[in-house]
Protein backbone atom coordinates (compact mmCIF):
# COMPACT_ATOMS: atom_id res chain seq x y z
CA UNK A 1 0.00 0.00 0.00
CA UNK A 2 1.17 3.53 -0.77
CA UNK A 3 -0.04 6.57 1.14
CA UNK A 4 0.62 10.11 -0.07
CA UNK A 5 0.52 13.05 2.33
CA UNK A 6 0.21 16.50 0.74
CA UNK A 7 3.16 18.19 2.42
CA UNK A 8 4.79 21.53 3.16
CA UNK A 9 8.13 20.51 4.61
CA UNK A 10 7.36 18.02 7.38
CA UNK A 11 3.80 19.28 7.85
CA UNK A 12 0.50 18.31 6.21
CA UNK A 13 -0.44 20.94 3.64
CA UNK A 14 -3.65 22.93 3.99
CA UNK A 15 -4.52 22.25 0.34
CA UNK A 16 -3.25 19.32 -1.67
CA UNK A 17 -3.23 21.07 -5.07
CA UNK A 18 -0.95 23.87 -3.90
CA UNK A 19 1.36 21.79 -1.71
CA UNK A 20 5.12 21.70 -2.08
CA UNK A 21 4.93 17.98 -2.77
CA UNK A 22 3.84 14.61 -1.49
CA UNK A 23 5.49 12.52 1.20
CA UNK A 24 4.88 9.00 -0.04
CA UNK A 25 4.91 6.17 2.47
CA UNK A 26 5.10 2.57 1.32
CA UNK A 27 3.46 0.38 3.93
CA UNK A 28 3.56 -3.40 4.30
CA UNK A 29 1.95 -5.32 7.16
CA UNK A 30 1.07 -2.01 8.85
CA UNK A 31 4.73 -0.90 8.96
CA UNK A 32 6.48 1.81 6.95
CA UNK A 33 8.92 0.17 4.53
CA UNK A 34 9.93 3.24 2.56
CA UNK A 35 9.39 7.00 2.60
CA UNK A 36 10.16 9.44 -0.21
CA UNK A 37 9.28 12.97 -1.18
CA UNK A 38 7.77 13.61 -4.62
CA UNK A 39 7.70 17.23 -5.75
CA UNK A 40 4.31 18.56 -6.84
CA UNK A 41 4.46 18.61 -10.66
CA UNK A 42 1.98 21.48 -10.75
CA UNK A 43 -1.69 22.16 -10.11
CA UNK A 44 -3.82 21.61 -13.21
CA UNK A 45 -7.49 20.63 -13.08
CA UNK A 46 -7.85 16.85 -12.94
CA UNK A 47 -4.12 16.14 -13.24
CA UNK A 48 -2.97 15.24 -9.72
CA UNK A 49 -5.48 12.41 -9.06
CA UNK A 50 -4.36 10.69 -12.26
CA UNK A 51 -0.68 11.41 -11.55
CA UNK A 52 -0.85 9.94 -8.04
CA UNK A 53 -2.81 6.95 -9.34
CA UNK A 54 0.03 6.28 -11.80
CA UNK A 55 2.45 6.35 -8.84
CA UNK A 56 0.40 3.54 -7.26
CA UNK A 57 -1.06 5.67 -4.45
CA UNK A 58 -3.92 4.04 -2.50
CA UNK A 59 -4.62 6.84 0.02
CA UNK A 60 -4.25 10.63 -0.14
CA UNK A 61 -4.13 12.66 3.08
CA UNK A 62 -4.45 16.45 3.07
CA UNK A 63 -5.65 19.38 5.07
CA UNK A 64 -8.09 20.48 2.39
CA UNK A 65 -9.17 19.50 -1.08
CA UNK A 66 -11.77 20.61 -3.59
CA UNK A 67 -14.89 18.60 -4.30
CA UNK A 68 -13.94 17.76 -7.89
CA UNK A 69 -10.51 16.51 -6.84
CA UNK A 70 -12.09 14.30 -4.16
CA UNK A 71 -14.46 12.84 -6.76
CA UNK A 72 -11.58 12.19 -9.17
CA UNK A 73 -9.57 10.44 -6.47
CA UNK A 74 -12.58 8.26 -5.67
CA UNK A 75 -12.96 7.43 -9.37
CA UNK A 76 -9.30 6.35 -9.33
CA UNK A 77 -9.94 4.11 -6.30
CA UNK A 78 -7.85 6.31 -4.02
CA UNK A 79 -9.16 6.84 -0.49
CA UNK A 80 -9.38 10.53 0.46
CA UNK A 81 -8.74 11.74 4.01
CA UNK A 82 -9.11 15.50 4.51
CA UNK A 83 -9.22 17.92 7.42
CA UNK A 84 -5.86 16.68 8.68
CA UNK A 85 -3.22 18.84 10.38
CA UNK A 86 0.15 18.11 11.92
CA UNK A 87 3.48 16.45 11.20
CA UNK A 88 3.27 13.98 8.30
CA UNK A 89 5.08 11.15 10.16
CA UNK A 90 2.74 11.50 13.15
CA UNK A 91 -0.31 11.53 10.86
CA UNK A 92 0.84 8.28 9.23
CA UNK A 93 1.29 6.69 12.66
CA UNK A 94 -2.33 7.62 13.48
CA UNK A 95 -3.51 6.21 10.15
CA UNK A 96 -1.71 2.91 10.77
CA UNK A 97 -3.31 2.71 14.24
CA UNK A 98 -6.73 3.35 12.62
CA UNK A 99 -7.01 6.61 14.60
CA UNK A 100 -7.19 9.03 11.65
CA UNK A 101 -10.59 10.10 10.35
CA UNK A 102 -11.54 12.31 7.43
CA UNK A 103 -13.67 15.32 8.25
CA UNK A 104 -15.09 15.24 4.73
CA UNK A 105 -14.20 18.93 4.43
CA UNK A 106 -14.56 20.35 0.93
CA UNK A 107 -12.75 23.47 -0.30
CA UNK A 108 -15.08 25.43 -2.54
CA UNK A 109 -13.15 28.66 -3.12
CA UNK A 110 -9.52 29.05 -4.07
CA UNK A 111 -8.87 32.62 -3.01
CA UNK A 112 -7.96 31.19 0.38
CA UNK A 113 -5.61 28.53 -1.00
CA UNK A 114 -3.45 27.20 1.77
CA UNK A 115 -6.08 27.86 4.43
CA UNK A 116 -8.66 25.22 3.53
CA UNK A 117 -8.43 23.30 6.76
CA UNK A 118 -9.04 26.31 9.02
Amino acid sequence: MKIAVASEGKMVSGHFGHCEGFTVYEVEENKIKNKEFVKNPGHRPGFLPKYLNELGINVIISGGMGETAQQLFNQNNIEVIVGVEGVSDEVIDKYLKNELRSTGSVCREHQHAGHCNE
